[in-house]
């Protein structure tokens, strides 16, 4: 009676080529990790490692032989079923330095214990009594692309978009914004846009002026992380909340999340899991945004429906209005099936739909 665990590598393919300032994906790579008793393999957790190429913590070549290496760790641990925890599990195995993967086991690992049934946090999220508002995620792209994709956001119920920003020219970015702007004012339609660090310092508050005119909700990350100072001088003097994002990627001690935060002073976190280490990680932010009075909103990073319900489960145990950006599970043709489902721009969790798991095992 003892827990093991395996992974299998899933390449989800994406529906469209999506455009982000660091190139245009049209798949994303994902590692499924399953636990489940030796003796029993009626009930199975699982979870999802998915490092983003060029951005996560934890991209490098030998990702999967360490993967590998973990399971091994972990079930060399021979742990039985009555005398482990979640936390201390995963600082006996895994190291900082692969946030993804500590999200996987945390996962995983939550999901064994819950009965294996992918309700990791029951609420009345996973009831089907209460929606997650979510924001309509517009992919970079040409023009008419762009707009396509803020037509049809608009057409299915969303009432915050966000727009990636800093791939076409920025006048046509402007364009774009003036255009939702010149229809909806900011009560009807909330605009979040992501420069994904594509500004540079010097630049930044000129076109930080500029996109004010649009009445935006918040810029994520204009310049790239690592600059603090600058970060800090310009959350000081912004006309547009500053979220920050890449900022927080690799900050895995709580006194070095504390004293980033309290240096910059941002308006906003934006929370992702995957990057972050895991949920016990987001607590930390969380924690420390309370305390000094940043808002925050939670983040999905391209990962298959399997982490998406986690994260949003994860979600649901807040009581925090704005809309987080969970939107992404349509994103891939041959995601799995679940329970999760987006209804007017909310994401909803239907209790009665079954999980298949057959895409990808």
């Amino acid at each position: 009676m003892s827990l093991r665990a395996d992974y299998l590598k899933y390449t989800l393919h994406f529906r469209f080529e999506a455009g982000t300032s660091r190139g245009s994906l049209t798949e994303k790579t994902s590692y499924l990790i399953r636990l489940l008793d030796d003796t029993d393999s009626s009930v199975v957790g699982y979870g999802e490692c998915g490092p983003l190429k060029g951005l996560s913590y934890d991209d490098r070549p030998d990702f999967e032989a360490h993967l590998q290496q973990y399971c091994q760790e972990f079930n060399d641990l021979d742990l039985q079923l009555f005398n482990w925890n979640v936390p201390i599990v995963l600082n006996q195995v895994i190291s900082p330095r692969f946030p993804s993967i500590l999200f996987g086991f945390e996962t995983a690992m939550l999901d064994f214990l819950a009965g294996g049934r992918r309700l990791l946090f029951e609420s009345e999220f996973t009831q089907g009594h209460r929606d997650i508002p979510i924001n309509g995620l517009i992919w970079m792209g040409n023009q008419a692309f762009m707009k396509e994709q803020i037509e049809d956001k608009l057409r299915t119920g969303f009432t915050t978009l966000k727009l990636k920003i800093g791939a076409i020219d920025f006048e046509q970015e402007c364009d774009l914004l003036a255009m939702i702007r010149d229809r909806f004012s900011p009560d009807q339609i909330s605009l979040r846009v992501d420069a994904n660090g594509a500004f540079r310092a010097e630049e930044a508050m000129q076109k930080l002026e500029r996109l004010a005119q649009y009445q935006l909700h918040s810029i994520e990350q204009p310049i790239g992380a690592g600059q603090a100072e600058q970060m800090a001088e310009l959350c000081r003097h912004t006309p547009v909340p500053i979220a920050l994002d890449e900022e927080l990627i690799g900050q895995m001690e709580y006194v070095h999340k504390f004293r980033l935060l309290k240096k910059i002073q941002p308006q906003y976190i934006i929370l992702k899991p995957t990057l972050l280490g895991g949920l016990r990680h987001c607590d930390e932010w969380i924690e420390l945004a309370g305390r000094l009075n940043v808002g925050w909103w939670i983040t999905s990073a391209l990962e298959s429906n399997i982490g998406l319900n986690a994260i949003a489960q994860y979600t649901a145990q807040f009581k925090n209005g704005l809309p987080h950006g969970l939107g992404t599970g349509q994103l891939y043709h041959n995601n799995v099936d679940s329970p999760l489902r987006i209804e007017h721009g909310q994401l909803h969790f239907d209790p009665t739909h079954p999980w298949d798991l057959t895409a990808a095992f």
